[in-house]
């Protein structure tokens, strides 16, 4: 049987952000960096890939280690970290992983005969004379690099640009000839930065990192995270290399300007950086994209959810889910984790992570054990969202609590709904099982769990029966 698809998509206790998906035969891949759980820099570890049937999206398998961070020349004491890479694949028919390390400014290339096999280092993008791209003279530093291969040539995307830094232009776009390595034609910019977007169409929404491209018919996505860090957009062009047009929005990761259910302005889970970008699985289109747990900017996870291209070639932003790469709503009943709330909030608003001490997804033990996550910090007003399953005869809902706490959660369809039901809870040290009746409207629902109490509780899970 297939299983049903969360988000997000993989264990709970796997760290894997920046993703990159691409169908290779008949399953998806997906290329990240590789954060730690309680880690203290991003990127600690060394690149993996899990992969997945195009027609199991629930069904992910864990490929291991396909590139570790001491197989680089410049890095064989391991002392820098990998950030986000990205694949593609030659002319010749091999796949080639194109990454930067973390204080390094240029981009560094691996290969490999299958998707997900080891990588071996091939060597540094570089001029016609040796020089590599970032050291020669007018160099900007690279980063995030993304790459597409159309017959003997290769586009590769790169740049940062934060504010305040006029030394930053914008995104970059440098062609490679068929060896992949040698640059054809040196990098022009394609995208602003927000130092240079007055005027250009793109003010507010400028390049700040994670290029990211995709070729839908005859039009060139370029997707990218925005100054405000927490989205990722979309620009277009017909050509490769030039006249890109902002597009919009795709996905923040804390929901804003999403007023379909909220105001626009109203974030609905907490945010930060972003990164991630868009592919075709089956007849669908997905947005991959990362949240970040632990109240921390450095043990983020892969989610993705369900777009549309329209007609006239716009993605409408999506909203963020808990059932992502389902294509639709869960089942709505049994037991689901806590940990695939896709809003948590409080009544203090807050975009960003680490601001204050928020509710946040954790796990118990040390990073790479394989222990389930939960939701912990859950102090008065915490408002637990999770979307969307579809309900039908639902009597009855239990939820699984630990911690000193002494209130109540109440039941909602939506954030600022009708309580339809609340369950007591008291202090406890071990996971106690609380159950109470409610009825939940048959037909596609939304379900909201708000504390009102004192103490601070933890949420394993919930069951709908």
């Amino acid at each position: 049987m297939k299983k049903q698809a969360f988000n997000p998509y993989l264990p709970s206790w796997e760290y894997i952000p920046d993703g990159e998906p691409y169908v290779f035969g008949d399953r998806v891949y997906v290329y990240g960096s590789h954060d730690y759980f309680n880690g203290y820099v991003f990127c600690m570890g060394d690149y993996v890939c899990w992969s997945a049937p195009v027609d199991d999206l629930g069904n992910w398998r864990y490929e291991g280690v396909i590139y570790p961070k001491t197989a680089d020349p410049l890095n064989p004491e391991g002392k820098m970290c990998l950030y986000a890479p990205d694949v593609t694949v030659g002319p010749d028919g091999r796949y080639y992983l194109y990454y930067v390390l973390d204080k390094v400014s240029v981009v560094s290339v691996a290969v490999c005969d299958t998707p997900a096999g080891k990588y071996e280092f091939y060597g540094y993008v570089h001029y016609e004379d040796g020089t590599r791209l970032g050291e020669k003279e007018g160099d900007e530093p690279q980063f995030d690099p993304g790459v597409l291969t159309e017959g003997d040539m290769t586009y590769i995307y790169t740049g940062a640009c934060g504010k305040g830094d006029k030394s930053r232009t914008g995104a970059m776009a440098t062609v490679l000839g068929a060896d992949m390595l040698t640059i054809r034609e040196a990098p022009v910019f394609v995208v602003p930065g927000c130092e240079y977007g007055a005027g250009t169409g793109f003010e507010g929404h400028e390049f700040f990192e994670a290029s990211s491209i995709r070729k839908v018919g005859d039009t060139y996505y370029f997707v990218y995270s925005s100054i405000l860090m927490h989205e990722l957009c979309y620009a277009t062009s017909k050509n490769p290399t030039r006249d890109f047009v902002y597009g919009g929005v795709i996905v923040s990761n804390c929901d804003l300007h999403i007023d379909t259910y909220k105001p626009a302005d109203m974030p609905t889970a907490y945010g930060a950086n972003n990164h991630g970008s868009i592919v075709q699985i089956g007849e669908d289109w997905y947005i991959f994209y990362h949240r970040h747990t632990n109240n921390t900017w450095y043990s983020r996870q892969g989610c993705a959810e369900k777009l549309q291209i329209m007609p006239d070639g716009s993605i409408p932003q999506v909203k963020i889910t808990s059932c992502g790469l389902n294509g639709g709503p869960l089942e709505g009943k049994g037991e689901y984790p806590a940990y695939l709330a896709c809003n948590l909030f409080t009544d203090t608003p807050s975009v960003y992570v680490g601001e204050g001490n928020f509710p946040r997804v954790m796990q118990d033990g040390r990073d790479g054990d394989e222990e389930v996550g939960y939701i912990a910090n859950i102090t008065d007003s915490t408002t637990i969202g999770f979307k969307y399953f579809d309900c039908h005869d639902i009597r009855e809902i239990s939820i699984w609590i630990r911690g000193y706490a002494d209130g109540t959660f109440e039941v909602k369809t939506a954030w600022d709904g009708e309580v339809l039901a609340t369950l007591e809870v008291q202090y406890t040290n071990v996971w106690e099982k609380y159950t109470a009746p409610v009825t939940i409207p048959d037909g596609i629902q939304a379900l909201y769990l708000t504390y009102r109490g004192n103490g601070n509780a933890a949420l394993r899970s919930f069951e709908l029966s």
